[in-house]
């Protein structure tokens, strides 16, 4: 392989990597919106988004129990916006950094 092939080779797995960490930052933002929207769960739509952040929180930013725990009125809404909102800034992080280290 030559030294342009792996360098667009490289190029094009980093934009992946960050392709790949935007999205799941986007089902976490907009599974926090709708949690906040207090949106009809029984949606096939908003389903699928919440059981996707439930999988992508990875259980440390778990809205139920996460990194913040919220009691009394709207709890729920609060867990949800800051547990998963810290999520996705974290998989924008971590993408960014994961990205700048596989681009030649």
């Amino acid at each position: 392989m030559s030294a342009g092939a792996t360098k667009a080779l490289r190029v094009r797995l980093a934009q992946l990597i960050w392709l790949a960490a935007v999205v799941c930052a986007l089902f976490l933002a907009v599974a926090a919106l709708l949690v906040a929207l207090d949106a009809n769960q029984d949606n096939a739509l908003v389903s699928f988004v919440l059981d996707v952040a439930d999988v992508l929180d990875l259980g440390v930013f778990d809205p139920g129990n996460g990194i913040f725990t919220f009691r009394g009125g709207d709890a729920a809404t609060k867990n949800a916006l800051a547990n998963w909102g810290l999520a996705a800034i974290a998989y924008l992080v971590v993408g960014r950094i994961a990205e700048r280290i596989v681009r030649p």
